[in-house]
Order: structure tokens, then C-alpha cells, then sequence
């Protein structure tokens, strides 16, 4: 090897250059570095570019790591005794040197970390026009598997960090897309590098990060879930100082940017990422306000299972979500998001002003019902009810967009009628009411869900006999307070009128009956009913009697509530022609515990005195011939005892129909009857036929 092949350099100076001996090195970098400052002493630029090539190029072509060492040492020399003239050449010295962070040696990955930090100590700010090259050497060395060279990279990124904190010129914006694409690395040393890099611009004053968070969050919610708990801690810490800067001036923040990255977080099974997520939730509400309105479909997606959960790791989770959802229920109340939502989509939108603010609080409500609806599917009761007051108080504050939804939650509001739950039932049956509400008070007719609501519900009920004995009574309590139970009672038994059904329309008779003459809420029907003499009530009597005729004790109980104590004896002389089983004996039995209680205080009253005193005792004497020797027997002989044998003379007390010739044709009701009954009897009859051949093996 002649010594004009590495010309300026002398063959000694090569040979003590690429010494395994680290004092012979540095012996002859000295010399290397007193040859360049006398080249640039006199200006020879074109010598110096020839050292510069025959230490990047064609040392470092040799595999030999000592060779490749040398060079590093005397690329480092070039840049010393340049001094601050090695930013003219920085181009030729930080390529060379970088190339070897990707050498197999780790003798030679270190001392390019040890030479690349030389030379961007002397270049300093001049160094970041080589930033990209420099950041992705960096972030490959932050993953080296030697701690030596690990070492070496980590004093290389503080001195890259002070460099770049202190720049006025920095390109933010250029680097962004660099730390966005490594962020997704599953590397825990990798991540850390990113992190701390974050962390480190974050920091600076000049340097508003916040409006680049966009690009940032995904990756940085993902290590969140990292198994390294250093990680997860680096991560928490910097993404509170992002919340806190947020909240401090939310006038720079892209709101709607970053929401659809947080609901799908808020989704998360990991605990912390999942309350962190929902915790960000919470505050772009408030900050944002209808800005966030067009979202809350994936909003309530993400927060509404999470009031289901119950144990004491996830309370923080949950009352985090039910508080968004009460923000969100606010802003959904308000009038068009309200001045406080305005507010804060005006913010969200920053210079776009108030045309920003009208667009952001459009709801979208067929996204919102479609996540409602799946939510009523929910195992949990807490969520189910969460959407059901949503549905309500979209119903109510937003009928016409309400209304073309209708349809696709009918079925799913009618089956949340057999959940289990009563707070899910009740609140069900509030949607429902306000759907059916006519909007012609009293014209059932001018709501096109009302009947269709009722003959769902009565399909239910005889669909499932248990849901009708445990639930039956409780659902059509609920309706006659939502709705006017008067105008429920006609519907029902006018749909009833039509069941093919007659065991399940005695049955749901029965039911009605009861409810009427023993609950609460149709207190006010029970005292229009015995008001006879108004012509309001006997046609609702009137309209109540075909269906009534199916339950014979609940007809007979009707009749007794209604004073029409002549008919009940017209209607106890036919029972003889009844077939009288246990349950018709029970319901009679029941009939008399009714007549024993507060309820029908008036009643026994009025076996004292009165025009149809006479008659009164002789329909009780009926339903006592009724009776075996029972309780019920020997309790109603006893209240009959106590009355006068004879009745006093006639007496009229206030509100009873004595005085008053009802307009109905009774005779023909107790046609309409005997009609029914027979009717029953040959269902019956049809019935058991039908069972003999089940039982022989038919089909």
C-alpha cells in the first residue's frame, strides 16, 4: 500500500489511526487535527475534502472494525480542528459516521455514538439541517441490545435535545410525521425514546405541541397498555400535562380531531387506558360543548357499558361515564345545544368563529338511536335504563327526527317489557307512552303507535304466562299513569274483543278487573264508574261490557262497582248454567275479600238504605249461594246478617244512580253474555279435544 493512496495522510498516520491501542489513536487524531487546521489556516478546501473522502470512504469501506474505528477517530479529528468551519463540511462528516450505526460490531456502534456526538458538539444549531438522519440514528440506537452502545446513545440524545430546545428554527411541523411513525413501536426501549421526546418539546415555552396532539394521541393511549410499567408511568404523566395544558387554553385544541381516538380507547378492557380515555372524554365535553354533539353516538357507545360495572377497581370508570353522559344529556336538553355548548363549540372551532359552532352542533340523531338501541340489548340494568332516558328525552326534545326512528326501536322498546328489571320496565314503558300519546287528546285514532303499541303488548303477555302473572298487572299500572287510563281501558278491550284466544282474554280480564278495583292509580276511574248518572261513564261501562263478559265474577264485580245491582242478579241467575270450576270458585272468593275491603265501603253502606238496597242484598245472597261453606261463605253470610231484613224507605245518597234510568238496553247485554260464555264453552270443548289427540299421539 503506497502512501499517496491515502493521501494527505501518511502511511504511519493510517497504521497509528487504525491501532487496536487506544493512546496510538489518539496520537495520531492529534495529527490528523493540527494537518486540518493548517489546511484551513490557508484555505485548501480541496485537501481538505480529500481527508474527509479517504476517512468516510475509503477507511470505512474496510470490514476490519479497527480500520472503521480509525476512521471514526479521524473524522472526529477533521471536525475538532475545524472547529466551528466543520459545519461547511457537516454533510460529508455525519454521513460516514451514521452508516455505522447499523454495523454488527458494537466496538464500532459505540465509537460512531462517541464521534457523532463530537461533531454535533462543534456544530450545535447547524447540525439540525441533518435532524432526520440524526433522529432516525437515534431512534435505532435507543433499541440496541448493548448497554455500552446504549450508554453512548443515551449522552448522544440529551446533547440532540439541548440542541434542538435551544434552536429558534426548529421544524416542528417536519418532525412531527418522524415521531408519528415511530410511535406505534413495540419496542420498550423505542418507546421510552419517543416518550421522552414528547416530553422533552412539550416543555419548551416556544414550542406548542398541543396543536400537533392530533398525530400524537393514538400512539401515545396504545402505550398506555404497555406490559412495562415505566412505560405506562412515562405516558400517564405526559398525557396529564396534555389534559392540563388543554384545559388551560382549549382555544388551540382540535377537539374534533382527537374524540373518535379517545371513544375508541374509552373501549378498552385495560383499566387504565380505559379511564383515561373516558377521564379525556369528560373534559372535551365540558370544554368543547356542542362541538361534541355530532360524536355522541360514539360517545355513549364507549361510556354506557361502562355504567354497568360494579366492583370497586372499575368505580372510578363508572362514575367517570355517568358523569359524561349527564353532560352530554345537558347538552342534548338545551335549546340547539343551548349558549353554553355554543360557547364551547365556538371555542373548539377557534378562528372559524361562529360558522363553526352551527355546524358542530348537529346531532346525529339515526347514529344516536342505532347505539341506543344496541345498548337495550345490554346484560347490564344501569346501561339499559342509561339508553332508555336518552330515548325519552330525545322523544321530547326532538319529536320529528324522533319520529322517523320510531320503527327501528319499536320491537326493541316492546321487548324490554320482559326484562327482568322493573326501573327497565318502567322506563320502557315511558318511551312507549310518550310515542302513543295522541296528539288529539282523546282521539286514539290520531296516533299511529297507539293500538299498535297496545296489541304488541297483549301479544307479549299471551305469549308468555309467566310474564303475565309476575309482570301483567305492574306493566298496565305503569300505562294508566303514563297515559289516560280510561282512554287504555276502551283500547284494550276493544283489541281484546278481537283474540281468537279465550282463555288468554278471560285471563287478561281478570287482570284489568283487578287493577281497576284495587289499584291506586286508577283510583279516579273506580269513582267516575260509580257516578253512573253521567253519560260519559256509561258509555265507557257500555264499552267495557263485551269484554268483561269473558270473566263472569269480573263482569259481576263490574256491575257491583257500577250500582247496577238488578243486572248483577239477572247475571248471577244465568251462572247456573256456567260451568263452575276451582277457578271460577276462587275468583268468586276473591270477588268477596273485595267486597270486605275499604274499596267497597260505600257498597255494604248502601245495604242500609236506598232504592236497590233490596236489590244489592239479593245479588250478594247470590254470590253467597255460590260459595261452598268456605271462609268466604261464612264472612259475607256475617255482612249480610248485620244489614236490616228489610231495607229502610228509599233514601237517595249523593253520587249513586238510584234516581236515574241508565240508558242501556241491559237485556241485551245479558244476551251479549250468554253469548260469550257458550262461545268459551265451545272453545273449551275444542280444547280438550285437541288435547285427547296430543295425548293419542297426533299432531
Amino acid at each position: 500500500m503506497s502512501e499517496r493512496d491515502y493521501a494527505p495522510l501518511s502511511i504511519a498516520c493510517v497504521r497509528g489511526l487504525c491501532d487496536k491501542i487506544y493512546d496510538k489513536r489518539k496520537f495520531a487524531g492529534v495529527e490528523i487535527e493540527k494537518m486540518v487546521k493548517d489546511f484551513s489556516d490557508a484555505k485548501n478546501t480541496s485537501q481538505i475534502k480529500r481527508l474527509i473522502r479517504v476517512l468516510g470512504q475509503d477507511l470505512m469501506s474496510s470490514t476490519n472494525p479497527n480500520v472503521k474505528n480509525g476512521a471514526l477517530m479521524g473524522l472526529t479529528s477533521v471536525a475538532v480542528g475545524l472547529g466551528k468551519g466543520c459545519i461547511e463540511y457537516l454533510s460529508e462528516l455525519v454521513h460516514p459516521i451514521v452508516a455505522c450505526f447499523s454495523e454488527s460490531e458494537s466496538r464500532v456502534r459505540y465509537q460512531a455514538a462517541e464521534a457523532l456526538f463530537n461533531v454535533l458538539k462543534i456544530a450545535r444549531g447547524a447540525a439540525l439541517d441533518h435532524f432526520p438522519l440524526v433522529f432516525d440514528a437515534l431512534a435505532r440506537l435507543a433499541a440496541d441490545p448493548e448497554p455500552q452502545v446504549k450508554q453512548g446513545a443515551e449522552l448522544l440524545d440529551r446533547l440532540v435535545k439541548d440542541i434542538v430546545t435551544e434552536s429558534q428554527t426548529f421544524d416542528l411541523a417536519a418532525f412531527i410525521p418522524m415521531l408519528r411513525e415511530r410511535i406505534y413501536t413495540r419496542n420498550a426501549f423505542g418507546r421510552q425514546f419517543i416518550v421522552s421526546w414528547v416530553s422533552v418539546l412539550d416543555a419548551v415555552p416556544d414550542i406548542d405541541l398541543i396543536v400537533h396532539l392530533p398525530e400524537l394521541l393514538d400512539g401515545l393511549f396504545k402505550m398506555l397498555d404497555d406490559a412495562n410499567p415505566e412505560i405506562r408511568r412515562m405516558c400517564d404523566v405526559q398525557l396529564n400535562e396534555f389534559l392540563r395544558s388543554i384545559k388551560k387554553d382549549p382555544s388551540r385544541v382540535d377537539f374534533q380531531a382527537m374524540i373518535n381516538i379517545l371513544i375508541t380507547h374509552a373501549q378498552s378492557p385495560e383499566e387504565m387506558l380505559q379511564l383515561t380515555a373516558i377521564t379525556w372524554i369528560k373534559e372535551f365535553v365540558e370544554l368543547a360543548g356542542a362541538a361534541m354533539l355530532p360524536y355522541a353516538s360514539g360517545i355513549l357507545c364507549a361510556v354506557l357499558p361502562c355504567l354497568a360495572y360494579s366492583d370497586e377497581p372499575r368505580k372510578s370508570i363508572r362514575e367517570t361515564a355517568a358523569t359524561v353522559n349527564f353532560q352530554l344529556t345537558k347538552l342534548v336538553v338545551s335549546e340547539a345545544g343551548g349558549a353554553e355548548g355554543a360557547a364551547g363549540a365556538e371555542v373548539a372551532a377557534g378562528a372559524e368563529g361562529a360558522a363553526g359552532a352551527e355546524g358542530a352542533a348537529a346531532l346525529d340523531v339515526s347514529a344516536l338511536v342505532g347505539i341506543l338501541s344496541q345498548t337495550l340489548h345490554h346484560s347490564s340494568v344501569h346501561s339499559k335504563a342509561a339508553a332508555l332516558d336518552w330515548l325519552l328525552r330525545l322523544y321530547v326534545r326532538r319529536p320529528r327526527a324522533m319520529l322517523q326512528q320510531t320503527e327501528r326501536l319499536f320491537v326493541s322498546l316492546v321487548a324490554s317489557l320482559t326484562d327482568a328489571a322493573d326501573d327497565v320496565v318502567r322506563r320502557a314503558l315511558a318511551v312507549l307512552a310518550e310515542i302513543c300519546e295522541p296528539p288529539t287528546p282523546g282521539d286514539l285514532e290520531s296516533s299511529p303507535y297507539y293500538y299498535k303499541f297496545l296489541q304488541a303488548l297483549l301479544r307479549l303477555l299471551a305469549a308468555d304466562e309467566n310474564l303475565l302473572e309476575d309482570r301483567g298487572a305492574f306493566i298496565i299500572r305503569q300505562l294508566c299513569i303514563l297515559l289516560n287510563a280510561e282512554d287504555i281501558y276502551r283500547a284494550l278491550a276493544r283489541i281484546l274483543q278481537q283474540e281468537r284466544n279465550l282463555r288468554f282474554v278471560a285471563t287478561m280480564v281478570d287482570v284489568l278487573n283487578t287493577i281497576l278495583l284495587t289499584s291506586a292509580e286508577l283510583y279516579d276511574l273506580r269513582l267516575q264508574l260509580r257516578n253512573f248518572n253521567k253519560p260519559a261513564t256509561r258509555a265507557l261501562f257500555a264499552g267495557l261490557y263485551p269484554c268483561w263478559c269473558h270473566s263472569p265474577v269480573s263482569l259481576l264485580a263490574l256491575c257491583l262497582l257500577t250500582h247496577n245491582y238488578a243486572h248483577c242478579n239477572q247475571l248471577i241467575s244465568s251462572f247456573g248454567d256456567l260451568e263452575i270450576t276451582v277457578d271460577f270458585l276462587t275468583e268468586v272468593d276473591k270477588l268477596v275479600q273485595l267486597i270486605e275491603s275499604p274499596i267497597f265501603a260505600y257498597l255494604r253502606l248502601e245495604l242500609l238504605c236506598g232504592a236497590q238496597a233490596a236489590a244489592l242484598r239479593g245479588a250478594l245472597y247470590g254470590v253467597l249461594m255460590l260459595l261452598p261453606q268456605s271462609d268466604a261463605f261464612h264472612a259475607l253470610r256475617r255482612r249480610l246478617q248485620c244489614a236490616p231484613a228489610a231495607p229502610a224507605a228509599p233514601t237517595s245518597i249523593a253520587g249513586k244512580a238510584d234516581d236515574v234510568e241508565p240508558a242501556i238496553d241491559f237485556d241485551k247485554l245479558l244476551e251479549e253474555f250468554q253469548r260469550v260464555q257458550a262461545a268459551h264453552r265451545e272453545y273449551k270443548m275444542v280444547d280438550r279435544s285437541r288435547g285427547k289427540l296430543l295425548d293419542k299421539g297426533y299432531s
